[in-house]
């Protein structure tokens, strides 16, 4: 039971946060900054992500109750989110912006934001991600073997999409300037159509409800 729970929950956590794919989006979101920056907010970025996911097995739907939130209506903020991320990536809004900034301008403080925002949230501890965390967590429930798997898994994820951030240097170095602005336009469509579709399923859901 145990190994068949590992295997599902792998499977689940990585095709929703797809690692690889984050790199091109981390690229985007990151113009102007340093290897050494990049870096920073990647490690930053995965730590925040994995906190936060592994709150979520422990006290995520405890929480929730609590404060009165649905899960449809944390898909729908979620989907707002990164829908307003998307449209600054699409008309390159972010770049403009990011590239009237020094790259001395860039400090502390800011790094700290984008590995929180976007970075973490949403794109490594989305809805997608919390939502499924709440539901391992379910089938998790009375099992400490099966909740200390769970951990063990969100680790292994995090640490994969780490490593991955970490390339971001070298693909931005064979994808180019030009490369990085068509990739970013073409990321941001495709990002406000996952955001659509999250505001879709969290409607959807509280229709249903």
């Amino acid at each position: 039971m145990t190994v068949e729970f590992i295997t599902s929950a792998l499977v689940t956590l990585f095709v929703i946060v797809e690692p690889i794919a984050l790199v091109p989006i981390f690229l985007a979101v990151t113009p102007g900054f340093s290897a050494s920056q990049r870096r920073q907010v990647a490690w930053r970025a995965c730590l925040i992500a994995f906190l936060i996911l592994a709150a979520c097995a422990f006290f995520g739907d405890w929480l929730l109750r609590m404060l009165g939130i649905s899960l449809p209506a944390f898909r729908i903020a979620g989907g707002l989110l990164v829908f307003w991320i998307a449209f600054e990536m699409v008309f390159g809004l972010r770049a403009s912006r990011k590239s009237e900034t020094a790259r001395e301008a860039i400090d502390k403080e800011h790094i700290v934001n984008v590995a929180a925002f976007p970075m973490a949230i949403p794109l490594l501890a989305g809805p997608g991600a919390i939502t499924a965390t709440l539901l391992l967590a379910g089938q998790a429930a009375g099992s400490t073997v099966m909740m200390a798997a769970l951990i063990g898994v969100l680790a292994v994820v995090i640490l994969v999409s780490w490593a991955c951030l970490n390339m971001a240097e070298t693909v931005n170095a064979m994808l180019g300037t030009l490369g990085n602005a068509v990739v970013s336009r073409l990321l941001g469509i495709i990002l406000a159509a996952l955001a659509v579709q999250f505001v879709l399923d969290g409607v959807r859901a509280a229709l249903r409800g």
